[in-house]
This record gives structure tokens, sequence and C-alpha cells, in this order.
């Protein structure tokens, strides 16, 4: 029987090589690229300190009212987009795989063989049965781990690419139900300025009619009508365009009143919750996105060192334990025991510069990687600085709006008091109301246009 002391010499000897190798990896950890950062935001008009104590803002705690929670709760659970979990349990699978290929595969197998080794010598057989390793490639120039690192790095990103599409889905969903809130606040003030309008003309066609008006003022309030029902049918067409919008991204058709029409919210404000500013590089470099542009940066790293390691021999071990014998009856008898090690070196002489194309493919990945990383993260600055920007400018526009529609309606209420005492035309009067309705359209888009930035900027910092 063959001594099982043996079968350890050539594995220790193995071992030996391995150790002697490991320094020849061509395996290169990614390491995060030196970026200059920016130290405070910019807003508006001064600079805009960030906290270093800030973390994101769980979508939960950014969305305080109700309804719209639970609709973006249902937005989360049957979006369509929200569904690429499905590529991200793939990639990390294929991850999986790339990992266990730099182990060992040990079978169970049977072989036989029947040769000659001329053309009149007898007929050689070999029969063996046992423990099988085939064509196990040893990774001693890092090829293996560079191609685990890239599936791993590649599953990474996806993760991040998901969160990040999740933050979107929230800040989507949200933003679709603010305009559907604004079309109906706004399709309100025209159906009230409308209805007030055709009571001013029924006015003044009575006026007309016993000669207190004249022409001019009856075509002039028809044209207010008129002018007041087109904005009506256009206010209809939108909010019906804005519920679409959000059934797209709900991911289903809502049965309940989720979306249904409903009166201006008394406190708009407090639907939302005011966002925390966060460092810049706190911000840049955590964003789920820019976090996704970083690890793709990995994957194409890792990639150039297993292209790298192409050009070095590809060592490889099959091994067999078990039984073998020359007859197949005594495959298993007594003192059949036996073993065999076939190592194989395989090195590239010549390919048709395939090695060299991949080497050149994977660096020019890397720096298209890099620049795409590096666009993340001037993205994500310009996209908090815009939300800041936004956030004083919009509170200074929402003040003068308010100002110029009480002015306005001041306007109007002495107007009217100067026809009643017949010291003015009806003309003025029909010029205060429109200027009045202007006025207040433009004060629900900028309460509106205010939440709506406030999600921008919830988008922008990152949260969750």
């Amino acid at each position: 029987m063959t001594d099982p002391r043996a079968l350890w010499r050539p594995l220790a000897v193995a071992a030996a090589a391995l150790a002697a190798l490991s320094g020849c990896s061509q395996f290169q950890p990614h390491q995060r690229p030196d970026t200059p950062l920016p130290t405070q935001w910019r807003g508006a008009n001064d600079a805009v300190a960030g906290d270093a104590s800030v973390q994101p803002l769980p979508w939960q705690a950014f969305v305080t009212h109700e309804p719209l929670r639970a609709l973006v709760q249902r937005a989360l659970d049957h979006n369509r987009d929200a569904r690429a979990a499905a590529q991200l349990e793939q990639l990390r699978a294929q991850f999986r795989v790339r990992e266990a290929a730099r182990l060992p595969t040990v079978a169970a197998g049977a072989t036989g063989e029947r040769r000659t080794t001329g053309e009149n010598q007898p007929i050689d057989s070999l029969y063996s049965a046992g423990l099988q390793i085939a064509n196990w490639e040893i990774d001693f120039f890092g090829r293996l781990e560079s191609l685990s690192e890239a599936a791993r790095a590649q599953y990474l990103a996806s993760e991040e690419a998901l969160r990040f599409t999740r933050i979107s889905l929230v800040a989507g969903v949200t933003s679709a139900w603010l305009d559907l809130q604004a079309s109906d606040a706004l399709l309100a003030l025209t159906e009230r300025t409308l209805a007030n309008r055709q009571d001013a003309l029924r006015l003044t066609r009575l006026r007309f009619e016993h000669g207190a008006a004249s022409a001019l003022e009856l075509r002039q309030a028809e044209s207010l009508v008129a002018s007041a029902q087109a904005t009506l049918a256009q206010q209809r067409r939108q909010r019906a365009l804005a519920r679409n919008a959000l059934v797209l991204l709900v991911g289903q058709l809502p049965v309940d009143a989720a979306v249904a029409p409903s009166p201006v919210v008394p406190d708009a404000e407090a639907m939302l919750a005011e966002v925390p500013v966060a460092l810049p590089s706190q911000v840049l470099l955590e964003r789920p996105d820019v976090r996704a542009a970083e690890q793709r940066l990995a994957a194409a790293n890792a990639q150039i060192g297993a292209a790298r390691a192409a050009f070095f021999p590809r060592i490889s071990l099959t091994a067999n334990l078990g039984s073998a014998s020359a007859e197949l009856s005594g495959l298993f008898a007594s003192g059949s025991w036996g073993w065999s090690l076939a190592p194989q070196a395989l090195l590239p002489i010549f390919d048709g510069g395939v090695n060299r194309a991949n080497l050149a493919s994977a660096e020019a990945g890397r720096e298209a990687a890099l620049a795409q990383y590096e666009q993340a993260i001037q993205t994500a600055f310009k996209e908090v600085n815009d939300a800041l920007a936004g956030r004083d400018t919009l509170g200074e526009q929402w003040q003068a709006q308010q100002a110029l529609v009480k002015a306005e309606g001041e306007r109007l209420r002495l107007s009217e008091l100067r026809l009643r005492q017949g010291v003015a035309s009806d003309l003025e009067r029909l010029d205060a109301q429109r200027s009045l309705f202007a006025a207040e359209q433009a004060l629900v888009q900028t309460r509106y246009a205010r939440l709506q930035n406030r999600v921008a900027l919830y988008r922008a910092m990152g949260g969750f």
C-alpha cells in the first residue's frame, strides 16, 4: 500500500511555491481618488455652513403628511423601478460565482481508460474511482481575485444605485403629489374667479342694457369670462396630467381618495419636514449615486488587475484520490488505493494581441469610470447648491407675493367702491380683477414651489 505521507510532499511543495509567488499578484486594492472637495455650501448670496453631525433624513421623518406617506409606501411596494432588486440578486449571484472560482471543486467520479502503445502491443486498462479535482486554477497572479473584486464592486454599485432609486422614487412621488395639490388649488381658484367674473358680466350686461355701461366695458367683461373659462379648461387638463404622473410612479391605480380632488391644504409647509444641511464632503462622498460611481470605478480598477494577470502563466491542478486498478473487478479490492497529481502551467506566447487589447480596454474603462465618478460629485454639489439657493430666494418671493396679493385685493375693493360711487368706470374694476387673479395664481405656484424645493433638497442630501 502506498505511504499516505507521500501525498503530502507534493502538496507541501505546492504550498511553498504559492508563498513564493504570492508577491507576484497583479491585484491592486481600490483606493478612493484624491478629489478636492469644497468646505462649505454656497447659497443664494452667502456661504451656507454644514453640520458634521447631520445624518441623512429618513423619508418617514421627511414626509409628515399621513395620506402622502401612505402613497409613498405604496409606491415603494409596487413601483416597477423599485423592483430592480431582481438585478441586484443577479449581481450578487455573479459575485458568488466569481468568489467560488477561487476554490477547488471536489467531485466524486469514476473513470475508465483502455489504450495501446503500438500496433501489436497489448491493450492496457486503467480504472479509477474516488475524489477528483479538475483544472483548479491556483491564483498566483491575482486574476481570479481581481475578477472576484470586480464582481463584488459591481454588486455594491447596484446596491447603491437601488438605494438612490428608492430615494428618487420618494422624491418623485412627493413632487408629483405636490403638483396634484397645486393643480387642485389652482383649479379651485379658477372656478371661484370664473363664478365672480360671470356675476360681474351679468351686472355689466344689465348696466349696458340700461345705458349705464359702454360696449367696451361689456366686451371687456366678456373677455375676462372667456379667459377664465380657457384657464379652467387648462387647469383641468393639467390636473389630469398630474394625476396620471402620480399613478405611474405609484405603480398601480389608486382605489382610495389619495389622489381625489382635495381642498387647499391649510398648512402646506407642515406636510414636509425641514431638511438639515450636512457638510459637503459628507454629502458628496456618501450619497448613494456617488458611492455607486465609486464602486464602478473600483470594478474597473480590478479589471485592470485581471488583464495584467493574463500576461503571466496560468497554473492549474488536477488531482485524484481513491481506488485504481487495471481490472474493473479489482477496482475496490484491498490495496488498490492510489492518487495522482497533475499540475499544468500555460504561458501565453502569441495571442494576436488579445491580452494587450484587453489591458488597453480595461485602462480606458477605468478612465471612463473615473470621469463618471468626478461628474457624479460635481452633479451632487450643483444639486445641493441649487436647492439651497432656492430655499432662500423662494422664501423672499413668497413674502413679496403675499404682499402683492394683499395690495391687489385692496385695489379691487377700492375700485368697486369707486364704481359704486360713480367716480370710476367698470374697466378699472375689471383690470383690478384680472391683476388679483394673476397674483393669486402666482401665490399658489410660489407656495408649492417652496415645497418642491424642499423635496429637491431632500433628494440632493441623499436621504433614505
